[in-house]
């Protein structure tokens, strides 16, 4: 039997377009998750009535990250030509995208969290792109953390590979708001600053908002696409730090 990964419906009279990861408890962002993002986001983002998205999930947490199967070199090209293009679709979005959070938020489920406009988010949820750790990098989060908070922590989460819990995250700017119960903020939120709004009013505030900062992410990504493919994945160690972590061993790092 195949389970949808994605729920899909619309809320507040059809002005809110929900999308729920629905594959806990990891809520892996693999090919198919991507697959239904993108698709959902295609056949909905046209409708003009919809002020907002809400992505939210099931289960404990929010997502444990990308596939790191499809990572390896036989998968990666396509893998990451199509993530990259749904984060593209979710920082270009016509509207605001709310991303309510609870639990682990890691790798590539981080970067779909961070490529909308606010995240709600517990106290002990926990942020971080562990890439560095496997041996490899996070091209949208490499595009989109210095957009949102300082290069310096940005830079720290990107290199080291560390968790951040949400109260930290909050403290950088990060999350927007934190509470125990971020779905019920999100919607809150949405009744009281977007509900009453004109929708094409709002389509072009967003633009406006968000139209430099998304050609900058769009220009960086693309750059980072090609050095992610054709540079570090041609090195022993980023294929050695994908196997290792698979096999659940230590890497054996070899500096080339």
């Amino acid at each position: 039997m195949t389970i949808e990964p994605l729920k899909v419906w619309h809320d507040r009279g059809g002005a809110l377009l929900r999308l729920r990861l629905a594959r806990p408890k990891a809520n892996i962002v693999d090919a198919e998750m991507i697959a239904a993002l993108t698709a959902a986001l295609d056949a909905h983002m046209s409708d003009t009535a919809i002020l907002a998205v809400l992505i939210d999930h099931e289960g404990p947490h929010f997502s444990f990250g990308a596939s790191v199967q499809e990572h390896l070199p036989d998968q990666c090209d396509a893998m990451l030509k199509s993530f990259n293009a749904l984060v593209m679709r979710l920082v270009a979005a016509p509207v605001p995208v709310l991303v309510a959070v609870r639990g682990q938020c890691l790798g590539g489920g981080m970067e779909v969290a961070i490529a909308g406009s606010r995240i709600f988010a517990t106290p002990d949820a926990k942020f971080g792109q562990p890439e560095i750790i496997l041996g490899v990098f996070a091209p949208p989060a490499s595009c989109i953390l210095p957009e949102k908070i300082a290069r310096s922590a940005a830079e720290d989460i990107l290199l080291s590979g560390r968790s951040i819990s949400g109260e930290q995250a909050f403290a950088l700017g990060l999350v927007s708001e934190i509470t125990p119960e971020p779905e019920a903020a999100a919607l809150s939120y949405f009744d009281h600053a977007l509900a009453a709004l004109s929708p094409s009013s709002l389509r072009i505030a967003v633009k406006a908002a968000r139209l430099d900062m998304v050609e900058r992410i769009r220009t960086k990504l693309c750059n980072l696409e090609h050095l992610y493919l054709e540079k570090l994945m041609s090195t022993k160690d980023a294929v050695e730090g994908l196997t290792a972590f698979i096999e659940k061993r230590p890497a054996q790092w070899e500096a080339r």
